[in-house]
């Protein structure tokens, strides 16, 4: 073999060489994600192996190559999964994945916080946010210690939820959500609003369950200052609230349409037409909207309201009985028209 026929040959095996070291490079070092999404979440539970993790990204199609990414992890020492929701980017690399779940730098997400009408719901609605199942919170949130560390009673715990959208890792344990909803329970409460409830002779738990009434009296804005200020007058006159939305709660049928006459007989203390005072914890978590209404309560004489014939979902306010029986009787005509019994 000639010198110059060897020279070609070297030439040509070292060429293969290196675009086969191309080639494997791409594969092992450039993007090996397949969706065309900006980004996909993936979910590792606690205690998840490393096959584990193999599954989840199988059962997620994240990777264009499983055999890449084994390659890189055996190379980058990769074993152990750490728990949490990581959002994989396109485009990332098996190093760039690697990287980020060795960190155990997980992406949070948004926990909306809000519509709960019992504790019981509130259990039902985080457990699917995070990785704690419904039971377990359930059982956290109704533990008597768990309401009572924080200040409250059982019946009241919930006023400490202020409705929001919050930022959470999936993994946040009961006790670290608990724990974050009191930290925004002690900053929604500030000094000028815990001032204004003052002036209504409020606590803050009170202003809350006063709230939770007015939320499940109206759906309209503009008119709940002056509902939270109907029952803040007759709290004032020692008469009984006699708020429909609280026999609702006291009977456990959330749909009632119809108050009736039977209902009104419930032994309960959420039975506002029975008892006098505030039921002993809200009927709802409020809107922020129904809690500034009781914060702002407008300043008026009015002590009745009912709602008008028409489907507007808007009220008529009545200072006496005589003109608020004027109101009932023409919305309890309007209902029987309806059929709604």
């Amino acid at each position: 073999m000639t010198k110059k026929r060897l020279i070609i040959i070297s030439g040509f095996i070292l060429a293969l060489g290196v675009v086969g070291y191309l080639l494997i490079g791409r594969t092992l070092w450039g993007s090996n994600v397949k969706f065309s999404e900006d980004s996909k979440a993936i979910f590792i539970p606690t205690d998840a192996s490393f096959d584990d993790l193999m599954q989840i990204m199988t059962d997620s199609s994240i990777l264009k190559s499983n055999a890449s990414f084994l390659t890189v992890a055996k190379l980058m020492k990769y074993k152990k999964p750490k728990a949490g929701r990581y959002l994989i980017k396109k485009n990332q690399s098996n190093r760039e994945i690697i990287t980020k779940l060795r960190s155990g730098d997980q992406d949070p997400h948004k926990i909306v916080v809000n519509n709960i009408r019992t504790i019981h719901d509130l259990a039902g609605k985080a457990s699917r946010y995070f990785e704690t199942d419904s039971l377990t919170f359930l059982q956290y949130l109704t533990d008597v210690n768990t309401a009572s560390s924080f200040g409250f009673t059982n019946e009241d715990f919930l006023t400490m939820f202020i409705p929001n959208t919050y930022e959470m890792f999936w993994t946040t344990t009961p006790d670290k959500f608990v724990t974050r909803m009191k930290k925004e329970y002690d900053g929604f409460w500030d000094d000028e609003k815990l001032e204004k409830i003052k002036k209504h002779n409020l606590d803050k738990t009170q202003a809350y369950i006063v709230a939770s009434i007015v939320e499940k009296e109206s759906n309209y804005d503009p008119e709940r200052p002056a509902i939270a200020g109907v029952y803040l007058n007759r709290l004032k006159a020692g008469e009984k609230l006699q708020a429909d939305p609280t026999v609702v709660f006291a009977t456990g049928e959330f749909t009632l349409q119809r108050v009736l006459f039977s209902h009104l007989k419930i032994d309960s203390p959420y039975n506002t037409y029975m008892y006098s005072g505030l039921p002993p914890g809200p009927i709802c978590m409020p809107s922020v909207s129904s809690l500034n209404a009781v914060i702002n309560a407008e300043d008026h004489e009015y002590m009745f309201f009912c709602a008008k014939p028409d489907n507007s979902g808007i009220h008529a306010f009545a200072r006496d009985y005589d003109e608020h029986q004027k109101n009932a009787a023409a919305f309890s005509a309007w209902l029987n028209s309806l059929n709604i019994k």
